[in-house]
């Protein structure tokens, strides 16, 4: 379906009465949304809000508009899909054609069904259905092509004992192979077990280079795949099926180690200058979620084994799965040990790594290295397995790609928005801003990055409105991408997304690859937005309000505008209205409400949603910035002094918990401003910058003790047997980044070079003595 226009909003010409409830039936209900999916034109609308709003075309909004049971599948095909709301007149109707290859029937009931194919891409893809054979297709819908790493366990196979699977072929690995699915979610008499192989081939970086699955006759793939099917469909492509996890083609070998060894002689050209550098520290990389995200393989909270990279826990950089490196998809994988330490590979197997292609993938996913999970597999995964499970080459492995350390790493600038509401901007700045309205919080022409949110106010204990606001709700949009937009659930008051206006399920799936941004949520009460730029936007709930973090790499900085103020670290600009003109430090809260009103949203870029009649006339068809609201400023403050006695031992000096604790008269809000104050200053503290002074190599014919290349990190150095140090036993790293010595001599001990000298003195005797012996037998001839 396309994704709707939401620069624009023409329902601006429409007239609507003052009087709040629901709209009239729509007054062209004969019309169709026949070929208009997505369409806002006019008071007759086949845009989603209609369905809320009363003001959908007619009664065909459903049939043309599809909906799927489920909303997503596995990107390696397979899922029965069933469209909701649709019938065909006929169930042996065999005219129903989909737009993206999908094998289509109709069941007996004349229920329309389809089968997704095998695709290369994951995020949302738009498909459209014809009844006509092929000659229109009105119809049009949108699914969710599924990463196979982020499946439940009930959409897809298990390879019981991974590493058994992996290890099958070499020494001390044997036993059975298990394979597992839940029989429900495939419910046929016979199944057939099929064994596929993933390629890549053409000229790489050409328009030829392509991707390919293929069923293996005979086996001569290196990534494969097991498919389950209904043994009836043994000759079929595109079917019902269940795909196991990819994993490295090998337990058919004879002699594995022998091949490995030769494929570990194709490692790819280094690329490594193309990569930003990892955070130094496990703190820094959790804290920068506009780049760095848990690696679901490998993640030390959900107990992972951690195959790749023993003794380490990985974050990989989000962004690279849009192009950054190169422009080729290549990411950045950031290994730290459990206390924070970043592993690099010259001192273990199991550290951070370079990824050619990223396991996320990115645009334009079918073609390499940018294909979900299967690139990184073919580039990455098997090139570690070759060199350093399978064959005892990892020296080469680790020479052809060592991690990159943390010396250029710049961590992200963070802003925040809680509370009453409150803002810390990108320089550090405070200040509150209590309008009610809809204000952007952040716009960069660098990247057409905008943020916006909407303010109203909240209620008292008992009842009446306050004349404090908060923030509830927060829409994103960088350059061309999906807009997102994350508020308050009236019914629950836990959080609710929208993607392009209509609003997201997260039964099922949890992550999400959307067009320019990857979204995510948490136990339903975080949501967190990576964008291609490598900025990063989270939302949460806090008391009755949302908390809003928006993080910008050092990019950014002097192209930002808006109530998050002007990264450029310099806070005396931070109150910087449209127009340019400064507001001096030490301007009033009055002065500063005024600053806020002058970012108001305009309609025409709106990027929030009016899916009720209470948001169409209190925000669409008002001022977006309400002049008649009467905010409360601190100087207006004053408690009861029970009340003020409690709020001084719950909030101490912060003053932004004390304020929201005599704007509502509740401590709870209070509370909850507080701890969303603490985060924001717990997080700050954890983006600070660190020195390092980079990697220190241990001494030839030696070793070194310590991998951490902090400030204030001590390696220690020892010898071989036989061998001595010539310089200092320790190195410091210092505080201009430098190391305090270099890397020892390791010469000689006096006795080994005694024993050099005389075992040379014994073979020039013994050269010698031979010498003799045929200049002798010489002369007997």
């Amino acid at each position: 379906m396309p994704v709707p226009g939401n620069r624009a909003l023409p329902w601006v010409s429409w007239p609507i009465g003052d009087t709040l409830g629901p709209a009239p039936t729509a007054p062209h209900a004969q019309e169709s949304c026949s070929m208009r999916c997505g369409a806002l034109d006019g008071p007759c609308s086949c845009h989603p809000t209609c369905s809320s709003l009363g003001t959908c075309c007619c009664l065909d909004f459903q049939d043309f508009r599809l909906e799927i049971l489920p909303y997503s599948g596995s990107m390696m095909g397979g899922k029965d899909f069933v469209v909701r709301h649709f019938k065909t007149s006929s169930p042996t109707d065999t005219s129903v054609i989909c737009s993206i290859q999908i094998l289509s029937h109709v069941d007996s009931s004349g229920q329309v069904h389809f089968v997704l194919p095998l695709l290369y891409e994951s995020g949302r893809v738009p498909f459209t259905i014809s009844l006509d054979d092929g000659h229109s297709f009105p119809r049009a819908g949108t699914l969710l092509a599924v990463h196979p790493n982020k499946l439940s366990m009930m959409e897809k196979s298990e390879l019981v004992n991974e590493m058994r699977w992996q290890y099958y072929s070499t020494a001390d690995t044997s036993a059975n192979l298990r394979l597992t699915w839940h029989v429900k979610s495939l419910l046929t008499q016979t199944i057939t077990i099929q064994l596929w192989g993933y390629k890549e081939a053409g000229m790489p970086y050409s328009q030829e280079w392509t991707a390919k699955w293929s069923h293996l006759f005979p086996l001569r793939w290196r990534v494969d795949a097991l498919r389950i099917i209904d043994s009836k469909n043994y000759g079929g492509r595109d079917m019902q099926a269940h795909w196991a996890n990819d994993h490295a083609l090998a337990w058919h070998l004879q002699d594995l180690v022998a091949w490995a060894h030769t494929q570990c002689q194709e490692l790819p050209p280094n690329f490594l200058e193309e990569l930003p550098d990892c955070p130094c520290t496990l703190t820094q990389a959790r804290a920068d979620s506009g780049r760095f995200f848990t690696d679901y393989s490998c993640d030390m909270e959900q107990g992972s084994v951690c195959t790749y990279h023993p003794g380490g826990h990985a974050l990989p950089q989000a962004g690279a799965r849009v192009g950054i490196g190169g422009g080729g998809g290549w990411g950045q994988q950031c290994c730290y040990t459990a206390d924070g330490t970043q592993l690099l590979m010259a001192d273990s197997s199991g550290s951070s790594t370079p990824n050619h292609g990223h396991d996320w993938g990115a645009p334009t996913f079918r073609t390499p290295p940018r294909v979900p999970g299967l690139s990184h597999w073919f580039y990455d995964v098997l090139n570690f397995y070759y060199c350093c499970l399978w064959a005892p080459d990892c020296p080469r492995y680790m020479q052809r790609w060592p991690s990159n350390d943390c010396r250029n790493y710049r961590p992200s600038r963070l802003a925040s928005a809680f509370g009453d509401p409150h803002f810390v901007t990108f320089d550090g700045t405070n200040f509150t801003f209590n309008g009610r309205g809809e204000y952007m919080l952040l716009e960069a022409v660098l990247t057409d990055l905008s943020v916006q949110a909407r303010a109203q106010p909240g209620t008292m204990s008992n009842g009446p409105e306050t004349r404090g606001t908060g923030l509830t709700a927060v829409a994103i949009q960088e350059g061309n991408s999906d807009v997102v937009e994350v508020r308050l659930a009236n019914r629950t008051r836990g959080l609710e997304v929208l993607l392009n206006q209509e609003v997201l399920s997260f039964a099922k799936q949890s992550w999400m690859d959307l067009k320019g941004m990857f979204l995510s949520v948490a136990a339903g009460d975080r949501v967190s937005i990576m964008l291609a730029s490598g900025a990063g936007l989270e939302v949460s709930v806090q008391g009755p309000f949302l908390t809003v973090s928006v993080l910008l790499p050092e990019k950014f900085l002097a192209h930002t505008h808006g109530l998050l103020g002007t990264l450029n670290n310099d806070p005396i600009d931070n109150f910087t209205l449209r127009s340019g003109r400064v507001l001096p430090p030490g301007t009033s809260p009055q002065e500063l409400f005024l600053f806020g009103a002058d970012w108001t949203v305009h309609n025409a870029s709106s990027l929030l949603t009016y899916d009720s009649w209470f948001l169409v006339h209190n925000f669409l068809y008002q001022p977006k910035h309400d002049p008649t609201f009467e905010p409360l400023f601190p100087s207006e403050t004053t408690l009861n002094p029970s009340l003020a006695q409690e709020a001084a031992k719950l909030c101490g000096d912060d003053h932004f918990c004390n304020f929201d604790v005599a704007a509502t008269g509740s401590l709870s809000t209070g509370t909850a401003t507080r701890v969303a104050h603490q985060l924001h200053q717990r997080r700050m503290q954890s983006l600070q910058p660190v020195v390092s002074c980079g990697w220190l190599a241990p001494p030839p014919n030696g070793q070194k003790e310590g991998n951490r290349y902090l400030a204030g990190s001590t390696i220690y150095f020892h010898c071989d047997n036989g061998y001595s140090l010539a310089e200092a036993e320790t190195s410091t790293c210092q505080a201009d980044g430098t190391w305090s010595s270099p890397t020892p001599e390791v010469p000689a001990s006096y006795a080994v070079l005694l024993g050099i000298i005389f075992g040379g003195l014994a073979v020039v005797a013994a050269v010698a003595l031979v010498y003799v012996l045929l200049r002798r037998r010489k002369g007997n001839t």
